[in-house]
């Protein structure tokens, strides 16, 4: 039996035919990345409630992107670029990535993922980046991913699965702040902006800002899937 990988889904206004709907919907990319890997994928909807009992079910989880997150958890006034906030993902998700740690369960925090990692570690945000770094290099084009290259840290988690530079490709216009309680910052763009962190004391807590999932090196996935394998013979 392969490992089960939850993926958080986006939670969205959807046209389905003639009918639009509030739905629970990931990109297949994220799923076809999981089965590439190894695992086996379960796309996991926002849910306020029953968080443990999924994750019993689960080995790993990947946190997906999506829209930014509200800056009310980190005691921020929203700027005018800001996306409008989803309370229902936001606050589903925190649950289930801070119980995920406690677990020790291997989780992949991907984009906003890794923003909400941050996050949850008492960081904060960079609201809009272009104001910072002086351009939209990292999100050039609506519905277009930026492709650069990423520094990685060789001593780190990240670096042993991608080595010392990969290319990327992303699409944000928020970056990291202040950079969470046990957060290590490991990958970072030409400009400096932070592009990847990890907790070196979990077993696979990674976080970057790019979107594995749209390249064509599935390296993390099988990462994940290869550390959630262990994570499952350890539990049973």
């Amino acid at each position: 039996m392969r490992p089960l990988i939850g993926i958080t889904s986006y939670a969205e206004e959807v046209r389905m035919g003639v009918w639009t709907e509030d739905a629970a919907v990931v990109p297949l990319a994220y799923v076809r990345a999981v089965e590439h890997a190894g695992g086996r994928p379960l796309v996991v909807p926002p849910a306020q409630d029953g968080v443990e009992e999924t994750l019993d079910a689960l080995h790993g989880v990947i946190f997906s992107g999506g829209g930014d997150l509200d800056p009310g958890l980190y005691d921020a006034a929203p700027h005018g670029e800001t996306d409008p906030p989803k309370p229902w993902r936001d606050q589903a998700e925190m649950r289930m990535l801070e119980a995920a740690l406690a677990r020790d369960m291997p989780v992949l925090a991907i984009c906003r993922g890794s923003q909400l990692l941050n996050v949850a570690r008492g960081g904060d945000l960079v609201q809009h980046l272009p104001e910072v770094v002086g351009d939209e290099k990292h999100r050039h084009e609506p519905g277009a991913f930026s492709d650069h290259s990423v520094q990685v840290a060789q001593d780190s988690r990240l670096g042993g699965l991608l080595g010392e530079h990969a290319p990327v490709k992303s699409h944000h216009h928020q970056g990291m702040g202040m950079i969470g309680r046990g957060l290590r910052e490991v990958a970072w763009a030409e400009d400096g902006v932070v592009e990847g962190l990890e907790d070196p004391e979990k077993r696979f807590a990674l976080g970057v800002l790019w979107h594995p999932e749209e390249g064509e090196d599935f390296a993390l996935f099988k990462g994940l899937v290869e550390e959630a394998e262990r994570y499952r013979e350890e539990r049973t």
